[in-house]
């Protein structure tokens, strides 16, 4: 009883964290925001739609699940070589003997028929068995883990998609009434031109004026209905996008979204958690290994009846069994055995090193979110110092030119630097938003408060949301 408790695997203990304490670009604090479900941290009603109509339909997340349920079968079948075996076994035989070969002289034909009971097990005295069953639940976990990270990226994905969507949208709005502006101004350009008070060429870069705008508008066609075809990928179904709220670029002062300390990144990452599961299966396979060095002891055995006629094998004196324990001690395989704990420790060193570079990477990537989300903000409060400096220039170039004391070229250069910035307004804030994004899922967030995904869901489609 004592033997059977001993297990040679070494002690799990989590690696050093190879990171800084702190993110160099925020304060500690408050806690991480990765603890806000997704369902509380997206507001708007139409990106929540979207996100819950993709972890129901998105392949991936199927795909996910199934590896989740074949992973968890492969913990149950590991599992059960620590029980007996037991089994029901019917067997008949009918066999002739030469004459001889047979002890009478003469040619023999007989039957044997058995009913018994068959059971097997092997004592785990030194915990082979059960590092191999820790072995499969701790890979079970990660697979487990591996969705959560899988639909961690897919709500990013879907959220980025949807700020496309808007940023399209609302830049499209501007070059609309760009180009109608612009349109205008052609017609009086080619009026002037037509009574002869202005010139051809002032008519012509009217024109071009007007060209761009309208190219502009087509590239964003295109950008959004390939964007549309993106979300519709990610969904796992045709989608109908909804005019949404403009004003992208006006949106109220950033929020402070808390990143909290790396040390927390240990729990809410999935990447981080599913490879320390993978850093605990393979201590358990360096214990299954060790243990195959030390002698494997089997106990089988059969009971039940035997009879050379069918309707005898219940009757009295049919009663047959057998009792067989095995103790079996590997004493040369030319280095086999050795070579496996080789392999299992080799392994173990790759766990530990891939799960530093997954502690390294999600701190990089946190850390990148949050350059990326100080440096946008700064550059929006630029851009719309920019932007106004921009609308009055373009507004004193046109007085000057209706009142002759300028050229047309220079409202055309003031105009269109007036439409670059204003797009590039929105495509910066567009940016600002998906940083925030982008350190959420950096984080870790989205299920923390929310209900696991049913293991089922590789068979009924169907998804916990």
């Amino acid at each position: 009883m004592l033997l059977a408790g001993c297990s040679f695997a070494p002690a799990h203990v989590r690696p050093p964290q190879p990171v800084p304490q702190t993110y160099a670009a925020s304060a500690p604090g408050s806690p991480s925001i990765a603890r806000i479900g997704w369902h509380d941290f997206f507001r708007e009603e139409q990106l929540r739609a979207l996100i819950a109509a993709a972890l129901e339909n998105n392949r991936d997340i199927r795909i996910a699940s199934g590896r989740i349920a074949e992973a968890r079968a492969a913990w149950r079948i590991q599992g059960s070589a620590l029980y007996p075996q037991l089994d029901a076994v019917a067997t008949g035989t009918r066999a002739r003997t030469p004459a001889d070969l047979s002890m009478t002289g003469q040619a023999v034909t007989g039957n044997q028929i058995y009913g018994q009971l068959s059971a097997g097990w092997e004592i785990d005295f030194w915990g082979r068995l059960r590092n191999l069953n820790e072995a499969a639940r701790a890979q079970y976990l990660a697979t487990e883990e591996a969705r959560r990270a899988i639909a961690t990226d897919l709500i990013a994905q879907i959220a980025n998609g949807y700020l496309l969507e808007r940023e399209y949208e609302e830049r499209a709005v501007l070059a609309v009434r760009t180009i109608a502006t612009r349109e205008e101004s052609l017609r009086i350009m080619r009026r002037r031109y037509e009574v002869g008070s202005g010139s051809k060429l002032e008519m012509t870069q009217a024109q071009t004026l007007l060209a761009q705008a309208q190219t502009a508008l087509q590239a964003l066609d295109q950008d959004r209905d390939v964007n549309r075809n993106a979300l519709a990928l990610l969904v796992g179904r045709p989608v109908d996008m909804r005019p949404g709220p403009l004003g992208l670029a006006e949106v109220a002062p950033e929020v402070v979204l808390p990143p909290g300390l790396p040390s927390e990144l240990l729990a809410n990452r999935p990447d981080i958690v599913a490879a320390e599961y993978s850093l605990r299966a393979a201590n358990a396979n360096i214990g299954a290994a060790r243990a195959a060095f030390f002698p494997n002891i089997n106990l089988t055995g059969t009971f039940g009846t035997a009879s050379s006629e069918l309707d005898g094998l219940f009757k009295n004196g049919s009663l047959s069994w057998n009792f067989s324990p095995t103790i079996s001690l590997p004493l040369f395989n030319a280095g086999r055995l050795a070579a496996n704990l080789d392999v299992t420790k080799a392994r173990q060193v790759i766990a530990v090193a891939d799960y530093e570079k997954t502690v390294q990477a999600a701190f990089r990537d946190v850390s990148d979110a949050l350059v990326r989300r100080r440096q946008l903000g700064l550059q929006i409060e630029t851009t719309r110092v920019m932007l106004a400096a921009l609308q009055e220039r373009a507004r004193l170039a046109q007085l000057r030119f209706d009142n002759g004391r300028s050229a047309y070229l220079e409202v055309l250069d003031a105009q269109r630097d007036l439409f670059d910035t204003e797009q590039t307004l929105v495509q910066l804030r567009r940016a600002e938003l998906a940083s925030a994004v982008a350190l959420y899922a950096a984080l870790g967030g989205g299920f923390l408060q929310n209900p696991a995904f049913d293991i089922n869901a590789a068979e009924t489609g169907n998804p916990a949301q």
